[in-house]
């Protein structure tokens, strides 16, 4: 499969003459990645697969568009995304982990966290939401969380997505400005815009102390997007031994005649305004 991935990349590589240099188209990419991610999907329903992919990063690298052009082509019976709001009253009771294991894949599911149970090491921590004692014990106790995980027979992949600083104040002046991206730009955006190197030493440190051979952070490089989702996705496939499924088509037959004693409804149907042929008179 995968020397099958490297091959499909040269074929789609060209040579930039002016440069000297190969050049990759985008587009043809990701639609070459999103037809594996299909296969993936089949193979993953067929054999009863579980697999679990964490996105966790700096906000504004990008995790909304990765996820994005992951599930766009798939099935969310298979592909399923989990973004927890803010626990309740009643979830603040329970035991930190609890809220996260329903939510664990049964058989022939992916489930992709847009953020994690990491949230205690990163937002929790930095924001003030729980103490620093709960923060290190969090630390402390992921990784053998992590390790029943795996033991279980769930893949887990686990992805970090940075961005430098110019590039996140760039994209977060973007939001200001555009109102089709003003909806991304929260408080607690604005918080970590400001709190930048809180942040880091945050996830240096969560990122060190979890870090393990059964469960790897995968960093990101996400200050060019359209590269960040290439490989990424490239990584999620190769990083998962699935087979291509060979597709049974159906066979449709022929469709039925129309009744003899059928009569066309003549009711009233209320019918959406044609607003593309009112911009064109």
């Amino acid at each position: 499969m995968e020397e099958m991935m490297n091959k499909r990349q040269d074929d789609d590589t060209e040579v930039d003459e002016k440069k000297g240099k190969k050049s990759w188209n985008y587009d043809k990419e990701i639609v070459k990645l999103q037809v594996e991610l299909a296969h993936l999907q089949s193979w993953v329903k067929k054999s009863g697969a579980r697999v679990v992919i964490i996105f966790e990063g700096r906000d504004a690298a990008g995790k909304g568009g990765m996820i994005k052009r992951i599930t766009e082509r798939v099935s969310p019976r298979v592909f399923r995304v989990v973004a927890l709001p803010a626990p309740t009253d009643r979830e603040k009771t329970q035991m930190y982990m609890q809220r996260y294991f329903a939510h664990m894949p049964a058989a022939g599911e992916i489930v992709i966290f847009d953020r994690s149970w990491y949230n205690r090491p990163g937002v929790d921590r930095v924001m003030g939401f729980c103490s620093e004692k709960k923060a290190r014990r969090f630390l402390e106790l992921a990784p053998g969380f992590e390790a029943s995980i795996v033991e279980s027979g769930i893949t887990l992949l686990k992805y970090f997505l940075t961005v430098g600083e110019k590039e996140q104040d760039r994209r977060f002046r973007r939001r200001i400005e555009d109102p089709l991206r003003q909806w991304k730009l929260s408080p607690m955006d604005v918080e970590s815009y400001q709190r930048w190197w809180d942040y880091t030493v945050a996830y240096d440190e969560m990122i060190r102390a979890t870090d393990r051979q059964h469960a790897p952070w995968w960093i990101v490089p996400s200050d060019d997007k359209k590269r960040a989702r290439i490989n990424c996705i490239s990584h999620i496939l190769k990083s998962i031994p699935y087979e291509t499924m060979k597709f049974n088509a159906p066979d449709l037959g022929k469709r039925q005649k129309r009744p003899a004693d059928y009569v066309e409804d003549k009711s009233i149907r209320h019918f959406v305004p044609d607003v593309v042929a009112e911009q064109m008179q």
